[in-house]
């Protein structure tokens, strides 16, 4: 058994207060059950937008966090720039973000993609098969050539962000569109996957393959066991001759 890694899941935690469909599948809301999928081997805790003035992402909580799991969709605007910039830094310096369906809108991963990350949607249900483009990558390990969803919100192209590190899952939706689903980037010191399905009116986060993949996932953004680079002046190793 490696060493258990610390998952700060975050939900701004609105749909399920104020929707009785979303409540009737995420009764513990969508957080929890990310975080159950993850299973043994991680140290979990959550935090929601509305828990305190720090939206629970107090400097102590993400100093502990290994992998930040974010899901948002209607309160982007809410977040503090201040907690932003304050988990900007974090991934900089290591922390794994994994960010969730609707939180391509975030104001934390368009601060680190550096576009509007806007896209074509259209929530109607459609049948949604997310096919594995990179096959031998450890976020797949456990899953086939391609997960079916028999109920999602379609996203489409064009999705404005920038080439993806990594393009890991491609879907396709039985209305004729196609979405770069899977994707991973490296930013500082930190790494980030985006993960396109997880509407909140769908059961999706209780699917095995789509809870494989989260769970893959955060052990591959985990920080790596090194030191944080030195930034600023810095001392000659070697002696160096005086210059005229």
């Amino acid at each position: 058994m490696g060493e258990t890694i610390k998952v700060t899941v975050w939900n701004e935690h609105r749909h399920e207060k104020h929707s009785e469909k979303v409540r009737v599948v995420y009764p513990q809301g969508i957080h929890t059950a990310v975080g159950e999928g993850l299973g043994e081997g991680f140290a979990v805790s959550y935090a929601t937008l509305d828990d305190d003035e720090e939206h629970g992402l107090s400097e102590k909580r993400l100093n502990e966090t290994d992998v930040l799991i974010w899901w948002g969709h209607m309160a982007h605007g809410e977040v503090k720039d201040e907690i932003v910039e304050r988990v900007h830094k974090r991934v900089l310096q290591g922390m794994g973000l994994i960010v969730l369906h609707s939180a391509h809108f975030s104001k934390i991963f368009k601060r680190l993609m550096g576009t509007s990350c806007d896209l074509k949607w259209r929530e109607t249900g459609d049948r949604e098969r997310l096919w594995v483009t990179s096959p031998g990558h450890p976020i797949l390990e456990g899953i086939g050539e391609y997960i079916e969803l028999p109920a999602e919100e379609m996203y489409g192209e064009h999705f404005d962000i920038p080439q993806p590190d990594e393009l890991l899952l491609v879907s396709w939706f039985e209305g004729g569109e196609v979405f770069r689903s899977g994707c991973t980037f490296l930013r500082g010191q930190g790494k980030i996957f985006y993960f396109r399905p997880g509407h909140e009116t769908y059961p999706t986060y209780y699917n095995e393959q789509i809870r494989t993949v989260i769970r893959n996932a955060v052990r591959w953004a985990k920080p790596a066991a090194r030191e944080y680079p030195y930034y600023g002046k810095y001392d000659a190793r070697e002696a160096v001759s005086a210059k005229e």
